[in-house]
């Protein structure tokens, strides 16, 4: 037994070291860092998991309740017309008549009930009142009701007013909307068509100037730098116009359409292009020196070096830029509607999306099912590169191969 006491001891003191030095290893800056790092990781997905429960939720629940109550019986109020007075049975010396307020298969349940708009509410479920046009009504939960007067009813039309709760319901018809709907299929072509040639030309173009000013002398090396980092904060809204008619005074000049798959491909490079030169620019300045001298005394081009060496090394940096310029371009709508217009053959998922709410945007069904349904190819290339994500954006330090 003093065995046993012992190790227990022993181990409960090793737990409790191992704790305190794992207490030990935290400062501010790390606690500060992972609750900023949760606080991020809740942000996104608590909108993104709304996003998918309402997706597949009842479209009319959907409009009266939150996405967070999607597991909570919603209420709703109701009328239903009484049977007319020619539908009483006289049962034991009273007139008697019997129906129900909604079928029984429905899945609603009746929570209270009244005889006037204005108390709705008045009885709950399995009581009895009074009518005014005589007679008691008692309504049950499931939805049959019975009337009963001492006297023959004698009356023309007579109401009334039910709260019923209704189970969640969850459904697929949302996507199944969506996704049938005429054009959407094209759409999502046109969308792919219009976003990997707009992800992989600038990062073509990119690479290279990227080396060039990193790796390369030449006057006015830094002012191109600086002309790059200040074409950062420029506004897409203040150039999309001016680019628009440049295009189509250039398209004009040489015969060509405006409205074609090159002039949107053009604006998403011209758009992408200084954050990737950037980024690509500032990772490649942080490769190893020696390897550049080591191939320079070997007698290697500056274009050998690039294709051989640099590029490579810096595909961390490609595949995070590739991520960004791919969730741009592929949920983008604005640059996609100056470019391309409302071609019926050329309109790009977003837009489809757009026309599908209609002109007063109440359709919520369609809006969350679409989303779900825009995001699932970002989401698929973001997890799928995600690894060099992280490495691409710590450009500018000390990296191995």
């Amino acid at each position: 037994m003093a065995t046993i006491t012992s190790g227990t001891t022993a181990t409960s003191r090793t737990e409790r070291s191992a704790v305190a030095a794992w207490l030990s290893q935290l400062t501010v800056g790390k606690v500060v860092a992972q609750l900023a790092l949760l606080l991020l990781v809740v942000v996104w997905t608590v909108p993104t998991a709304g996003l998918l429960i309402s997706s597949v939720r009842d479209k009319d629940q959907l409009t009266t309740s939150g996405w967070w109550e999607a597991l909570v019986m919603s209420e709703s109020r109701e009328a239903a017309a009484l049977p007319p007075a020619d539908t009483q049975v006289e049962e034991n010396g009273q007139y008697v008549i019997r129906g129900e307020v909604f079928s029984a298969d429905s899945g609603r349940t009746v929570l209270r009930f009244g005889t006037s708009i204005n108390n709705p509410s008045e009885a709950a479920a399995g009581e009895t009142l009074d009518l005014r046009a005589g007679g008691r009504i008692t309504v049950n939960s499931d939805g049959s009701f019975e009337m009963v007067s001492d006297a023959p009813f004698e009356y023309d039309r007579a109401r009334i007013f039910v709260v019923v709760g209704i189970p969640p319901r969850f459904t697929f018809q949302n996507y199944f909307e969506v996704l049938t709907s005429e054009g959407i299929g094209r759409s999502f072509i046109n969308s792919f068509t219009v976003t990997v040639p707009a992800t992989v030309i600038p990062i073509l173009i990119a690479a290279f100037a990227a080396y060039a000013l990193a790796w390369m002398n030449f006057p006015f090396r830094g002012a191109l730098v600086a002309l790059i980092v200040g074409l950062l904060v420029v506004p897409l809204q203040m150039s999309l116009i001016p680019l628009l008619r440049m295009y189509n005074g250039i398209a004009g000049i040489t015969g060509g359409a405006s409205k074609t798959y090159l002039g949107i491909w053009l604006a998403h490079t011209g758009f992408g292009l200084p954050l990737a030169i950037y980024l690509l620019r500032n990772y490649m300045a942080g490769l190893p020196k020696e390897i550049m001298e080591s191939a320079r005394m070997d007698g290697a081009s500056h274009f050998q070096i690039f294709t051989t060496m640099v590029l490579p090394l810096s595909f961390p940096a490609l595949a995070s830029f590739a991520i960004f310029q791919f969730l741009w371009v592929w949920n983008d709508l604005l640059v996609a509607t100056v470019f391309l217009g409302n071609n019926e053959g050329q309109i790009v998922l977003t837009a489809r999306l757009r026309e599908l709410l209609g002109s007063r945007g109440d359709n919520w069904e369609i809006l969350t099912a679409g989303a779900f349904i825009s995001i699932f190819v970002p989401l698929m290339v973001f997890f799928s590169l995600q690894r060099y994500f992280v490495r691409g954006l710590l450009a500018g330090s000390v990296k191995g191969g």
